[in-house]
């Protein structure tokens, strides 16, 4: 691995095991322009920034650590916790909003049981509210993954996010079982 600077924020313990970024570090360490790339690449790793990596990108690349985490912080693509196996995002625009983005929000969180910018304990979603996500024709909108679900109201937005979390328990307990058949009884 390319040499860690001496500037104190690479020494520290970890809980999380940094093994995996140690190519993305080599790959870029000749990068002065290349802070974007590790985070994103990090990122895609762990599904999130955990402060331990970010601590080490700081060694590696000889940066503070307040500079590091203020890029991370700045950009919206980057994330600092754990998000859940499905994202879930409310449009409230205005035409989203006026036509019953709120409602549709609080359905959402009844039904899951978290509130915007939080993650299930079991990790199965993050509920987030953005801005516009430019579907202002099928106002109010959410995204669920990239898939966009229109026209919404109250009914509709309790319906699918029930949906979705029979579709995680499903996908859970299939992988379950498939971890177990290899468990001698």
């Amino acid at each position: 691995m390319t040499d860690q600077c001496t500037c104190g924020d690479a020494h520290t313990t970890s809980k999380v095991d940094l093994t995996p970024i140690e190519p993305v570090l080599e790959r870029y360490a000749d990068d002065p322009g290349g802070l974007i790339p590790v985070l994103q690449e990090t990122q895609k790793l762990y599904g999130y920034l955990p402060k331990e990596a970010l601590r080490a990108i700081a060694g590696v690349r000889c940066i503070p650590f307040s500079s590091v985490y203020g890029v991370a912080t700045f950009y919206s693509q980057f994330h600092l916790r754990q998000r859940g196996d499905k994202v879930v995002r409310v449009c409230h625009g205005t035409a989203c909003h006026v036509l019953g983005a709120p409602e549709v929000t609080r359905a959402v969180v009844e039904e899951l049981g978290i509130k915007i910018g939080e993650t299930t304990e079991d990790l199965a979603f993050t509920l987030e509210s953005v801005a516009c996500v430019g579907c202002c024709g099928l106002a109010p909108v959410m995204l669920v993954d990239g898939q966009t679900y229109g026209q919404l109201d109250i009914v509709e937005a309790r319906r699918i996010a029930a949906t979705l979390r029979e579709e995680v328990a499903a996908e859970r307990g299939a992988a379950s079982s498939l971890a177990n058949e290899g468990d001698p009884a």
